[in-house]
């Protein structure tokens, strides 16, 4: 690690003013605090110093977001091998999924880092390392075959939009991943949903050759939910995978189900959860809040219901689509949640009975985790608003009683 130290050294005032790489410095800052914690320090001012910088925080957050991705590219291989019928061992499975993924994570990243570093440079600023794990989330909160140019197009304008004319990392006042799903689902509607994107059935870079059997329906649980008119049968029973077999609550927990990449495994979810509370990175609050209002929103329509999406479990609503995943990695994402520890239990109450409130009473968007998160995204500052005024009058309430006393 020397060694490498003292070529950063060697090479560093090529990159500075004058030199003749300096085109390039906000680059060579960006791989020099990635591979190193800077040596500088604040010469005015009042600054909080921790032991770990936002590059180490992003870095926490990928490896979290690791057991879901890595469980995606299982999935991806398992449901095609299943869809055509044809049986395969782990790494053809997970083989047959990477291929089909990383070049969705390469797009997200060349594009959306290019824009970084183009505006760093252009504002003579460090390149800001918020990215690291939104073009992450990206790839995965996207269908398999959404194709490469939609999300290198969508990528862009989400960052340049819901980002860079904010300011950049810090000041984005909604989800920047979510910000690119929404684009993909409302100018490419046909890409995000229904029963033939969430399935890959041709195949990969030669792999996985086959037609799919007779029996296949890539409808994921949500869809077959929405569609569904039988009331008097429990949900649970009218579940199946995408040969028509039944599909168990096990199965579900796990992530062997229809999705987009990283939602499936509520297994790997939690682990990932786990790594983000255990590190102080994620708000435990806005994700025990978001199951209670989920819960609560569901028990509602259950206890008035008509109709088979109202008939659904609170369980179930946690176990099937994106609900889980967007409440671990992206509702507690400190940017553009509520930021005040009361604000964070309403912020996650209601981002829990948006999402079951917009599944139920609107079929043709089974899933409601991206919507009810933006949607509360432009709320939060509001909800800490108020928590900050009321506990203002509280306390001058208080300070009266006692001036009073006297």
């Amino acid at each position: 690690m020397k060694g490498l130290r003292k070529k950063l050294n060697e090479i560093k005032p090529n990159f500075e003013e004058g030199g003749k790489f300096s085109a390039f410095r906000s680059v060579f800052e960006g791989l020099e605090t990635f591979l190193y914690v800077p040596n500088t320090t604040s010469k005015t001012g009042v600054h909080v110093h921790d032991a770990i910088d936002s590059k180490r925080t992003m870095t926490v957050v990928i490896l979290a977001l690791m057991p879901a991705l890595l469980f995606g590219m299982y999935n991806v291989g398992y449901q095609h091998y299943l869809a055509i019928g044809e049986s395969a061992g782990f790494w053809a499975l997970f083989g047959f999924g990477f291929l089909a993924v990383l070049p969705k994570i390469v797009v997200s990243y060349v594009v959306g880092l290019g824009i970084e570093f183009v505006a760093a440079q252009k504002k003579r600023e460090e390149i800001q390392e918020g990215f690291l794990v939104t073009g992450m989330l990206i790839p995965m909160i996207v269908p398999v075959d959404t194709p490469l140019w939609m999300i290198a197009v969508a990528t862009a304008m989400a960052v340049i939009f819901a980002k860079e004319v904010f300011g950049g990392t810090g000041y984005n006042i909604v989800n920047v991943a979510l910000v690119t799903r929404a684009i993909l689902f409302f100018a490419y509607p046909s890409k995000m949903s229904g029963d033939s994107v969430f399935v890959r059935t041709a195949d990969t870079f030669g792999m996985g050759s086959g037609q799919a059997v007779d029996a296949f329906s890539g409808a994921t649980p949500l869809g077959q939910i929405a569609v569904s008119h039988d009331v008097a049968t429990p949900i649970a029973d009218q579940l199946h995978n995408i040969v028509g077999q039944p599909l168990t609550m096990l199965q579900e927990f796990i992530g062997l189900i229809p999705g987009s990449i990283g939602e499936t495994s509520k297994l790997c979810i939690l682990i990932g959860a786990v790594i983000l509370i255990w590190t102080g990175i994620a708000s435990w609050k806005i994700m025990v809040s978001g199951v209670v209002g989920a819960s609560v929103m569901a028990w509602i329509f259950n206890a008035v219901g008509s109709t088979a999406s109202m008939m659904v479990s609170p369980l179930q609503h946690i176990l099937l689509g994106g609900f889980l995943f967007g409440l671990v990695f992206m509702a507690t994402d400190p940017v553009t949640s509520a930021r005040t520890e009361t604000g964070k239990w309403i912020y996650g109450f209601l981002v829990g009975v948006m999402a079951v409130f917009i599944r139920v009473l609107n079929p043709g968007y089974p899933e409601g985790m991206m919507l009810a998160i933006l949607f509360m995204n432009v709320f939060a500052p509001l909800i800490d608003y108020f928590v900050v005024d009321a506990n203002i009058k509280r306390r001058l309430k208080r300070a009266q009683q006692s001036a009073n006393a006297k």
